[in-house]
């Protein structure tokens, strides 16, 4: 399976506890199992049945902008998961 650097920004850093892990997955949905074992407080407050809730937003390499989890993820893959109020 791909490593996956996953950063955090705004709320779903609070919830997390941290700036940023690395996760193995092969689609978005892998991304998020992983993250429930290995960020509970982040699950409960920043994921709904197992998808992103409404109020934050991750982009893959910073470039793609998804809620869909069949994206699949590549080697070395940085994605950032936000608030979606953050920005200028």
């Amino acid at each position: 399976m791909p490593q996956i650097q996953v950063e955090f920004f705004g709320v779903p850093r609070l919830k997390a506890g941290v700036a940023s892990t690395q996760v193995t997955a092969n689609t978005v949905a892998d991304l998020f199992a992983e993250l429930r074992g290995q960020l509970p407080e982040f699950a409960v407050a920043c994921l709904k049945e197992d998808c992103l809730a409404q109020e934050y937003l991750l982009s893959i390499n910073g470039i793609q902008f998804t809620r869909d989890e069949t994206v699949t993820l590549n080697e070395g893959d940085h994605v950032l998961i936000l608030s979606a109020d953050v920005g200028g």
